[in-house]
């Protein structure tokens, strides 16, 4: 049975195929790049030959907010919040200064795990203020456990203390009938290319 392995393309024309995550972001980390997980080397190849798109999956998605930060730009962090068909809707809530030229909030010097509850942050905030039910993102680690205040104490104090702002509006959230959805980050409009 074939492990898991990961396919990069860099901006200069170098591309290929590791074995583990830690050898990838090794390869990619501050650079401008394409990476994905693959269940097999053949996938892999395939997408590589492609071209290294980050096309969506063809589905239908529900009327929401959806939320993703990631990496594949290779200048840090950066927060996507948007709507089903992909519309930016953080000038819903910051002033656009603040944007990067892609529509997107920056966040220097921060992880992409802190990047994600950050967006899922802004998301509630957009989802409270315009009355929308539903949110999605593809973060397990944020949906299942520190959008709920399940955050372990060796987490930076930064991120436990967005951690606990972002349970409290889940909270009220949840109380005017809202719902977290998990997606697929291949489907997620909000996608900025960070697939482990």
């Amino acid at each position: 049975m074939a492990s898991k392995c990961y396919a990069y393309a860099l901006e200069d024309g170098q591309q290929g195929i590791v074995d583990s995550w830690k050898a990838c972001e090794a390869l990619v980390s501050g650079k401008k790049a394409r990476y994905r997980s693959f269940k097999n080397r053949e996938d892999a190849q395939r997408w590589l030959d492609q071209g290294a798109p980050y096309e969506k999956d063809p589905v239908e998605l529900e009327k929401g907010i959806y939320f993703d930060a990631g990496t594949g730009r290779g200048q840090g962090v950066e927060v996507s919040v948007t709507d089903e068909a992909g519309r930016n809707l953080l000038p819903l809530i910051m002033d656009e200064q603040k944007l990067n030229a892609f529509g997107k909030y920056p966040l220097p010097g921060r992880t992409n795990n802190h990047g994600e509850l950050f967006a899922c942050f802004l998301a509630l905030k957009i989802a409270l203020q315009e009355h929308i039910q539903k949110i999605h993102g593809d973060s397990d680690l944020v949906l299942r456990y520190w959008s709920k205040g399940h955050i372990k104490e060796s987490v930076d104090s930064e991120t436990r203390k967005l951690a606990f702002a972002v349970k409290q509006l889940r909270e009220a959230f949840e109380k005017q009938g809202g719902r977290l959805v998990k997606i697929r980050g291949e489907q997620n409009p909000a996608d900025l290319g960070f697939h482990r």
